[in-house]
């Protein structure tokens, strides 16, 4: 059943209280945009998503798939699909542990529910989703790909070879977002490599998608414009959603910074950033 928007709004107070509890217990992740991606991918794992916890495969067929490309988010990745079902809530409390199966980066090797690929190094993703989102089509299978970018990982060439080859194939059962927080670990997008996340919608125009922007934190602007993407599949185009983002979101001394985009916080700091942080399903 797709959760209201209330509903969603305090299962992604819950997913950022997860994902600072997860890097603050293991010293260790990149919370800043897990924070600025947490409303995008609780609108799509609980709203929008046609797909089956309990029954997991990795071909995913009949069922919508999605692709993490900004592998670093991912405590993100993981309370989100722990809160959906694909694994139990209470393995969060092992993020990051020798042994544990919720590695820094999402791995395949342990076999993790929800986890189609390995996303450690950034640019890989949306080539993924593409060649799924392409099988699906020769399969006659009519669910969709979703795939999730940050700003800065478009500073990599396979991005935009994959999008040209999206293009290029009629790929028009593909959605893929980017998180424009305009952050990245080494400072801001534009100080790091001046243009790189700079003109998004008319970059992406010029290599043949279609373009939608919206309020990365406004879950019911999200949910309209992924309704909207669905209305334009089967159209020729593969779809990019660019959503205006803000690092850290959710905590006032973490937003609009890139100080924590790798950086976790002191036990003082997290009792401060949970207190502006509403507990609403229990914490792990």
């Amino acid at each position: 059943m797709k959760k209201s928007v209330r509903e969603l709004e305090e299962i992604a107070s819950q997913v950022r209280r997860d994902i600072i509890r997860m890097t603050t217990a293991s010293a260790s992740g990149h919370p800043g945009g897990s924070m600025s991606s947490t409303d995008i991918l609780v609108s799509l794992f609980f709203n929008q998503m046609d797909i089956e916890p309990a029954n997991f495969t990795i071909d995913g067929k009949g069922e919508d798939v999605f692709y993490l490309s900004i592998g670093h988010i991912s405590p993100l990745f993981y309370s989100v699909l722990a809160r959906r079902g694909y694994f139990p809530v209470d393995e969060l409390k092992t993020f990051r542990l020798f042994g544990s199966r919720l590695q820094g980066h999402p791995c395949v090797e342990s076999g993790l529910p929800g986890v189609r690929i390995a996303s450690g190094s950034l640019g890989q993703g949306l080539a993924v989703a593409a060649g799924h989102a392409l099988a699906k089509k020769l399969d006659g299978d009519k669910k969709v790909v979703y795939a999730l970018m940050g700003d800065g990982e478009l500073e990599e060439g396979e991005i935009w070879e994959s999008s040209m080859f999206a293009a290029a194939h009629k790929i028009d059962n593909l959605i893929a977002f980017v998180d424009w927080n305009r952050q990245q670990i080494d400072g801001s997008c534009e100080s790091v490599l001046p243009g790189a996340s700079s003109n998004l919608p008319e970059k992406f125009k010029a290599f043949g998608w279609d373009v939608l922007e919206l309020d990365g934190h406004s879950i019911e602007q999200i949910i309209s414009t992924i309704e909207k993407a669905k209305s334009m599949l089967d159209n020729g185009k593969p779809i990019m959603i660019l959503a205006h983002t803000i690092m850290g979101k959710g905590v006032d001394f973490m937003s609009d910074t890139n100080e924590y985009h790798g950086k976790t916080l002191s036990a003082e700091q997290q009792e401060i950033a949970l207190a502006q942080l509403k507990e609403t399903l229990g914490d792990f």
